[in-house]
């Protein structure tokens, strides 16, 4: 499992839409942003400083042939780092990634999941906002979801959150989920 913080990029994936992406070339260069097209499944999305960006490549014929479960199963990580921050994650009956507020009209994302698997072997990941400056989501349809709000864990809580602090959480209730421990 890889875990970063990437520079000021917007990533489209491979059934997006480039619509979703609300700039031109040069309001890229101003916001020192770059676009890239790539073949994970979702939509656009923003990663950047302050976001844990997590690429665990397993081969999940070693666990199970079913990229649903495993991407429920990369909800509920997070659902519980959210939850060791008093917050309450949660599923959304119709779109992937984790929430808060979900079915209200404050609904708003927290945690965006774009995967690919080939032969049963996971690739991409998950962008989860910690202290994510949210104004990048403001050049994008983040997701391809025009109605929803998009949060960060800094935001929520009310102030700047370790980024070890969270990558540690998030090591943890990965490894105990998927019942693995690290080799190094």
């Amino acid at each position: 499992m890889l875990l970063c913080e990437h520079p000021h990029t917007y990533t489209l994936g491979k059934n997006g839409k480039k619509s979703n992406l609300l700039i031109d070339q040069a309001k890229l260069q101003q916001l020192e942003a770059q676009f890239y097209q790539i073949n994970r499944g979702g939509d656009i999305t923003y990663h950047g400083p302050g976001q844990l960006v997590g690429y665990p490549i397993l081969d999940l014929e070693h666990f199970f042939t079913d990229v649903h479960r495993y991407l429920r199963l990369l909800e509920e990580v997070f659902i519980k780092v959210m939850a060791f921050y008093n917050l309450k994650g949660e599923r959304s009956n119709t779109e992937t990634g984790v929430w808060l507020d979900v079915g209200t009209p404050k609904a708003r994302k927290i945690l965006a999941l774009g995967l690919r698997a080939s032969r049963w072997v996971t690739m991409h990941g998950w962008a989860f906002n910690v202290n994510t400056n949210l104004s990048y989501f403001n050049h994008i349809v983040p997701c391809g979801i025009a109605n929803k709000k998009v949060t960060s864990l800094a935001q929520e809580v009310g102030h700047h959150v370790p980024m070890q602090e969270v990558a540690d959480k998030t090591k943890l209730y990965f490894e105990e989920l998927f019942e693995v421990k690290p080799i190094s």
